[in-house]
């Protein structure tokens, strides 16, 4: 048996873009899964199940072939306040609004899922953003739509980018997969 096929169990572009920067060979395929936060579950603990069940997910569609499926999920978190995608235009804002000129947390967790090996991993990224005004809030929503972001940002999005005062920690992991750790944890399936 050949080396296993990489997977990636996600149709976002964020993902699929930073995954191409290691140079390794993979594919995506798209997964429906619901993305249900456990209060019972520490932020942690719910970023590493949902991507958890979205590899299973993905392997059972895939049964049968030699494959690495990876999979992924990111919270913002301000304090215990868990922030998601906003469902339009004043969500956003106001999340926007509450992240400025304090840190807050991306969580992702992912997980490598193969026929005899499974690695589940969080990593976490404190953001701090400088005052954004609300007139620069609106003009960063009309000119982004960032509607399917946790936190309403994408930290590598024109405008949203002037505003980051410090990051400390992986900036992929911002963006939405931290791709140091999961090269690392890969070697390990090779």
């Amino acid at each position: 048996m050949g080396k296993p096929a990489l997977i990636l169990a996600s149709q976002s572009p964020r993902r699929r873009d930073i995954l191409a920067m290691s140079l390794l060979p993979f594919e995506t395929m798209s997964i429906e899964t619901k993305e249900t936060l456990d209060p019972a579950l520490s932020i942690e603990e719910n970023v590493t199940h949902i991507a958890y069940e979205k590899a299973v997910a993905a392997s059972t569609l895939l049964q049968g072939q030699n494959t690495i499926v990876l999979a992924a999920d990111t919270i913002v978190a301000k304090g215990k306040s868990i922030l998601g995608k906003p469902t339009g235009f004043e969500e956003a804002f106001t999340m926007l609004k509450s992240l400025q000129n304090r840190s807050h947390r991306v969580y992702t967790g992912f997980v490598l899922l193969s026929a005899n090996k499974s690695h589940i991993e969080c990593v976490s990224t404190t953001v701090e953003f400088e005052p954004v005004s609300d007139s620069e809030i609106k003009r960063y929503l009309l000119s982004q739509k960032p509607y399917d972001k946790a936190g309403a940002y994408g930290i590598q999005d024109p405008l949203m980018a002037c505003h980051v005062r410090r990051i400390d920690g992986c900036y992929y992991n911002v963006v939405g997969l931290p791709l140091a750790s999961v090269c690392k944890a890969l070697k390990a399936f090779w």
